[in-house]
């Protein structure tokens, strides 16, 4: 059987934790790159797929065959930031890494999987346009309209659009956050990708924000002719979801999840039963 049970599960996200924080930053950013064309190539394929159905319809379809993206980041141990929005809160809450470590980690993966989304959002660009001589077709205009929804939308709400966008983000992490947990479920490839998909496929379906995501596609749409501005996009998008994902994946997850299987009446930092020895206290962490 390769279901890696409740109490193993805990050790191995704190281990998983550990490793993100200490990798080096050229790992970090080459990983997080990757990671974010990855998951360009999966947002491109859901709204391809999707594209021109009934709204019912197009949600269950995109919430299918958006997964691809993640299930391949989490089969070649890439670096995504909302995945790692919890699990290095719960390794800094059990003691093997530090506050420092922890930013570090983020900044570079954020950096990264940036670079990956706007990447390969300009080569679809070009491919949608034929190098920008015509149209974008189908996709284009779903591009298009999906970014309009997730900045002009919420701007002409004002702060109810941007309270909006900020809980949508907690929602969607809320999910993706669980999904790089259950993938640590499993030590084959099938299981961890059928244990990604569940929770993937429903913030997909339900339209809720992922701000690596919106980092393909508000961009995306920006080049293919979409009238929104950089401080539209960052202002009504990508700061409120960022925050709201934080707090779905720190707080709803990692942390959640520490505290409710810590041993009982002992010392929560105390180092999960199967994690290998290592330089848990913070200060032995500063010296590496």
């Amino acid at each position: 059987m390769d279901h890696v049970n409740p109490g193993k599960l805990m050790a191995e996200i704190e281990s998983a934790g550990y490793k993100k924080a200490t990798s080096g930053t050229l790992c970090l950013v080459l990983k997080s790159f990757l990671a974010g064309a990855l998951l360009a190539y999966g947002a491109a394929f859901a709204y391809h797929a999707s594209a021109g159905l009934p709204a019912g319809l197009a949600a269950l379809v995109s919430g299918a065959v958006f997964p691809v993206g993640f299930a391949m980041i989490v089969l070649l141990g890439l670096e995504l930031v909302t995945g790692n929005f919890a699990l290095l809160p719960f390794a800094m809450a059990r003691r093997r890494i530090d506050a420092v470590r922890m930013l570090r980690n983020w900044g570079w993966v954020y950096l990264g999987n940036f670079l990956g989304c706007v990447f390969a959002g300009a080569l679809f660009a070009i491919v949608l346009t034929g190098a920008f001589a015509h149209e974008a077709g189908a996709l284009g205009v779903k591009l298009v309209a999906t970014a309009g929804a997730k900045t002009l939308a919420y701007e002409a709400a004002g702060w109810q659009g941007w309270l909006t966008a900020f809980v949508k983000g907690v929602l969607c992490n809320w999910m993706v956050a669980l999904g790089t947990v259950l993938a640590l479920t499993s030590t084959s490839s099938t299981g961890k990708i059928a244990a990604v998909w569940l929770p993937v496929s429903t913030f997909f379906a339900l339209g809720l924000e992922h701000s690596v995501v919106n980092l393909f596609v508000i961009p995306t749409a920006m080049l293919l002719g979409a009238g929104i501005s950089v401080g539209q996009w960052l202002l009504w998008n990508q700061i409120p979801v960022t925050l709201g994902n934080l707090v779905g994946g720190a707080v709803l997850t990692g942390l959640l999840l520490h505290f409710a299987n810590r041993m009982h009446g002992g010392d929560p930092g105390a180092r999960s039963p199967g994690v290998a020895a290592g330089p848990k206290p913070v200060a032995g962490l500063l010296r590496t």
